[in-house]
């Protein structure tokens, strides 16, 4: 028998719970990028080690919610807590709780489930203010309270022990050597996306989806065939995602493709399209195609 259960990870958009999970797991699932609410779906990361199975719900940012997808991304967060054996809350370094915060500390008070809270970023604050933000947070209901940095892997060990130690015994839900109960294609548009989020100016971001349309090995090659569509709201964004005289598409698709090369330990030749869907993020329909259900 193992320790195995589901813990859930929540907080606001970019404090983060994304770069946590890739140093838990040491592979890349969820996107990380400078811009707030990057991950959109609600995606199962799997860790396991010789006495457990750990399965990690990373959830979008928390935020309130201006359309469709925000409300989509909102109800996957929520979905996550009731999944869950232990919840986990990320916040940051700042010095007082903010709006969003303590919308999900309110969240979190109706919720009869163990907790975590976990403090990142503590690289960026000393202790006197590390001091002050776990006074903050004192008065709330909270099983443990960790300082971790995720960026630079401080404490993740500690996290990690409290879960076993706080998770009871049981079975492995997934396979010993799975990672994500996502599929390659799911992957493969989020390091697009995420290229595509770096190389972006602040306006285009939110906006872009990425599609995958094919997706095929060829006969008796090592090579991959994947096209997609990068999906945006205006037609002045279409521009710039293309760029002049295509030189923002071609970045990246050569960013993504080298990144999709070592994902799929394949050679892959990768073809990117920009196509408009007008306020795609407003309409429950777009949103449903492209994959946010």
């Amino acid at each position: 028998m193992i320790k195995s259960g589901f813990v859930s990870v929540v907080g606001r958009a970019n404090v983060g719970k994304s770069t946590l999970m890739e140093k838990i797991l040491g592979e890349k699932i969820s996107i990380i990028s400078n811009k707030a609410q990057t991950t959109r779906d609600k995606i199962q990361i799997i860790y396991n080690d010789e006495d457990s199975q750990i399965i990690f719900l990373d959830t979008p940012g928390i935020q309130t919610p201006r359309n469709k997808l925000q409300e989509r991304l909102l109800t996957f967060s929520e979905e996550s807590l009731a999944e869950s054996d232990i919840i986990t809350f990320v916040v940051d370094d700042s010095e007082e709780i903010g709006r969003i915060d303590s919308e999900i500390l309110d969240m979190l008070g109706k919720i009869k489930l163990p907790k975590i809270l976990l403090i990142n970023k503590t690289d960026l604050a000393d202790s006197e203010r590390i001091a002050k933000i776990r006074a903050n947070f004192r008065a709330y209901d909270f099983d443990r309270i960790i300082e971790i940095s995720a960026l630079e892997d401080k404490n993740i060990d500690i996290y990690l022990e409290t879960i076993k130690e706080m998770l009871d015994f049981g079975p492995a839900y997934y396979d010993r050597d799975m990672i994500t109960d996502k599929s390659e294609r799911f992957i493969v548009s989020e390091i697009i996306r995420e290229k595509a989020l770096r190389n972006l100016s602040e306006e285009v971001p939110h906006g872009i989806a990425v599609r995958i349309d094919d997706f095929k090995q060829r006969d008796n090659k090592k090579l991959i065939d994947i096209r997609a569509s990068i999906i945006v709201e205006k037609p002045s964004h279409k521009e710039i995602v293309i760029g002049k005289k295509g030189s923002m598409i071609k970045k990246i698709g050569m960013d993504a493709r080298y990144e999709i090369e070592a994902f799929l330990s394949s050679k892959v030749n990768l073809q990117l399209w920009v196509k408009v869907e007008k306020d795609w993020r407003k309409k429950e329909k777009l949103v449903d195609r492209f994959g946010y259900k």
